[in-house]
């Protein structure tokens, strides 16, 4: 049987936005940002493919797969337009999104994406894969974390909980070897991210052991970028209220507007 793609909704109202949680997370990470998101909005918060409640997902583990099973369950879903956020893998898997159909996202918020740069923390990435027990998730999330840390304790358990599944383990093992072949990552080149016309806002912690703060140098003029000073890689459990703000304020943002194309001499 295949298995569907799993996401969570909350709330109601006209605007959706879109939630997709990086490698090794799960819908639930979300669950400190949700709350202060705008009251006007509804929430899908995804497991992506190959995590939690879509692990048997076909396909699951490259970006580009889980960018077009979310675009197509989005479709299915009726829906035209979202605001899309998204962590670390989440956030390479929504400026695929944005690239692959632009005129579905209205916002894109991206923390920590992955994409923007070759380097990658492989060694660390591949022990949080294999990670079971909570003291060893516990451990993984505090080095992927910066030296300000939050208490963690719901997603110690969450990811825990989705730990235990069959076969979860091993297929995070899976996509970790193939996400950090030779301890470097696929780039989105940025001839294709200036493209992108809707609000852009690029969020990073200035210590961040897992993706370095210098993926930001040179991004398209138009992205905003915010650094957090003191955080690392865990931006949602580590500021969710930061976080939070930061995507009702890029929801806001208007869309920069196409430029002329330039007409042919000769």
């Amino acid at each position: 049987m295949i298995s569907s793609l799993h996401a969570t909704e909350q709330g109601a109202g006209s605007k959706t936005i879109v939630l997709l949680h990086g490698f090794g997370g799960c819908h639930d990470i979300w669950h400190e940002v949700v709350p202060s998101l705008s009251p006007a909005a509804r929430t899908l918060a995804y497991d992506l493919p190959g995590h939690g409640l879509s692990l048997d997902f076909p396909g699951a583990g490259p970006a580009k797969v889980a960018a077009r099973a979310v675009l197509a369950d989005l479709t299915a879903r009726s829906l035209k337009r979202v605001h899309l956020v998204g962590h670390s893998m989440g956030g390479a898997v929504a400026a695929l999104m944005a690239l692959a159909e632009p005129e579905k996202v209205a916002s894109l918020t991206l923390l920590a994406p992955g994409g923007f740069g070759a380097e990658i923390n492989g060694p660390l990435l591949r022990r949080f894969a294999a990670a079971r027990d909570p003291s060893a998730i516990r451990a993984c999330l505090v080095a992927m974390s910066g030296p300000l840390t939050r208490p963690i304790d719901h997603t110690v358990d969450a990811l825990g909980d989705m730990r235990e599944r069959p076969g979860q383990v091993g297929k995070l093992i899976e996509i970790a070897a193939a996400m950090t072949s030779d301890d470097r990552q696929g780039v989105i080149p940025r001839d294709r991210l200036d493209t992108l016309t809707m609000p852009v806002m690029v969020v990073w912690g200035s210590d961040d052991p897992v993706l370095p703060v210098t993926h930001t140098d040179n991004l398209p003029a138009q992205f905003h970028v915010h650094h957090v000073l003191g955080a690392g890689h865990m931006l949602i459990e580590e500021a969710p209220g930061l976080v939070a703000t930061i995507i009702r304020r890029n929801m806001n943002r208007r869309a920069r507007p196409l430029r002329p194309k330039l007409a042919a001499t000769g």
